[in-house]
């Protein structure tokens, strides 16, 4: 029955470690390029172009028009002829009109391909808007991280205040140690609930925008697995707008290749066939059968150079298009020598961290070793164990102000 009762226990602990979520940076990423509301509009515009693109295929099918009229009018030809019977002053036609487009320079496959760079930059304009996202993912991912830190700080420091504090208390026991001495330390453990406190409130406010924006639910208790970021050491620049640039440029081309085939000659194919009275032949005053075969040619030969003028605002249009990239490009570089500058300067602080603590530990020790000989009072003893843990606080702070710069870092730099 022991053995079984333990075997519970085992598997109970094994269940309640499993159910603990652990969230990466990435899972992160992945998560807003999935249930974002504005992610969905990608396979909408595919559906949307799709649903374009078969119409304007349609205009290669026969136009099919079924035509009927009646007529009464006041007056009609008359032939002096006694013999020729005057047409009825009411007539009535009813016909099928068959048009089939034969030739027209290619326009419906320049349209289509229009159609498509269309949606193409209409969909990597919602890529670049998820991926600005990253940013305010990364401010979220990382304070809740620093939160994480500061958290088992505390507790490591309230661990040992506690034991401090047990010490104290045997210290008053023996008499060697003022009793207001255990208040001091009991005043501090108390600071370091409240503080714990606050960070659980923190915590879960963060969490809560951090499901908002990934549009699910991540329970308080997820732990954030730290990220190990490397910045990239390449010089080229791969972020979604530099591609966005790119299909407007093959837009434009695509607009003015329509504007080429729009001015060449169109050649259309007809028949009609139906019944009327009078019929095709004028003179004959009865209903009879109408048919009709032929072809029909267009050509707009000039057009006031409105087509040149339309190809040249294009061409202003990929000029400030150009202009958009440079501009992007610029900036982006700024943007990526401030963090570069700012990761420099978090690993200096870090580098000074480790100095800064291993002082305050010697500090700590000795005050540690004054307090039980009674050299001095619990008050600056506490002095002393209070700036060993801020100091380690401003390590952990410095540690994750670095990841984060370079979590913006690959951001900024568009790195996969």
């Amino acid at each position: 029955m022991k053995n079984k009762l333990v075997i519970l226990l085992l598997f109970l602990i094994s269940i309640s470690s499993n159910a603990q979520q652990n969230l990466t940076l990435e899972d992160c990423y992945t998560l807003v390029k999935k249930n974002y509301p504005t992610a969905k509009q990608i396979e909408l515009l595919q559906q949307k172009s799709n649903f374009e693109i078969n119409a304007l295929n349609k205009s290669k099918l026969p136009k099919i028009d079924l035509n009927a009229q009646g007529t009464y009018q006041n007056q009609v030809t008359e032939i002096p002829n006694p013999f020729v019977t005057p047409l009825n002053k009411d007539q009535y036609k009813a016909t099928l009109d068959v048009n089939q487009l034969l030739y027209n320079g290619g326009l419906i496959d320049a349209n289509t391909k229009l159609k498509e760079a269309q949606t193409k930059t209409q969909q990597q304009q919602v890529e670049v808007n998820l991926y600005q996202l990253k940013s305010k993912i990364n401010q979220l991912f990382f304070s809740i991280l620093l939160l994480q830190e500061r958290k088992d700080l505390l507790m490591t420091k309230q661990k040992q205040l506690d034991s401090k504090i047990k010490e104290v208390k045997s210290g008053i026991e023996f008499g060697a140690i003022l009793p207001a001495s255990e208040k001091v330390l009991e005043a501090e453990n108390l600071k370091i609930k409240q503080q714990l406190s606050e960070i659980q409130y923190d915590k879960k406010k963060l969490f809560e925008n951090l499901s908002s924006i990934t549009y699910t639910t991540i329970p308080e208790t997820t732990v954030l697995d730290k990220p190990i970021i490397t910045t990239p050491t390449n010089t080229a620049t791969n972020r979604p707008e530099i591609h966005y640039f790119e299909l407007q440029e093959q837009q434009i081309e695509a607009s003015k290749d329509i504007l080429t085939k729009t001015n060449l000659p169109k050649i259309n194919a007809f028949g009609i066939a139906g019944y009327g009275n009078p019929g095709l032949n004028m003179v004959e005053n009865s209903f009879e059968p109408i048919f009709m075969v032929g072809l029909k040619a267009n050509w707009n030969v000039f057009d006031w150079n409105k087509s040149k003028s339309e190809k040249e605002a294009l061409s202003v249009s990929a000029d400030i298009v150009a202009t958009e990239k440079e501009t992007f490009l610029l900036n982006n570089n700024i943007q990526l020598q401030e963090i570069n500058a700012e990761i420099q300067k978090s690993e200096a602080n870090i580098a000074t961290d480790m100095d800064i603590i291993t002082l305050r530990e010697y500090v700590e020790k000795s005050a540690n070793s004054q307090l039980k000989n009674g050299v001095i009072t619990t008050s600056e003893y506490l002095t002393e164990f209070t700036n060993l843990y801020e100091a380690k606080n401003s390590q952990k702070i410095h540690e994750i102000q670095l990841e984060l710069a370079k979590a913006n870092y690959q951001v900024v730099k568009g790195a996969p």
